[in-house]
């Protein structure tokens, strides 16, 4: 257990110099971020439209006129 706690003190003693350090270079996220969601909602628009309209799937989104009910039943007496 001394040893796992030994770990995690370093750890955290690691991200907070990381932290203070405080790096000048952009990160990930602020120099990519915008050009990935934007790729990836294309990508997503793409595969939906190909998926809606070439693979001819039946989608029977509504059940109106499709649907009968059955005849009542009389109850047996």
């Amino acid at each position: 257990m001394f040893r796992f706690t030994k770990n995690v003190v370093n750890i955290t003693g690691q991200a907070a110099r990381q932290v203070r350090h405080g790096s000048t270079a952009p990160d990930f996220h602020a120099k990519y971020g915008a050009g990935l969601m934007v790729g990836g909602g294309l990508f997503c628009m793409a595969v939906w439209g190909y998926v809606l309209t070439q693979t001819g799937i039946t989608w029977n989104l509504s059940p109106v006129g499709k649907v009968m009910p059955k005849e009542w039943r009389q109850a047996e007496e």
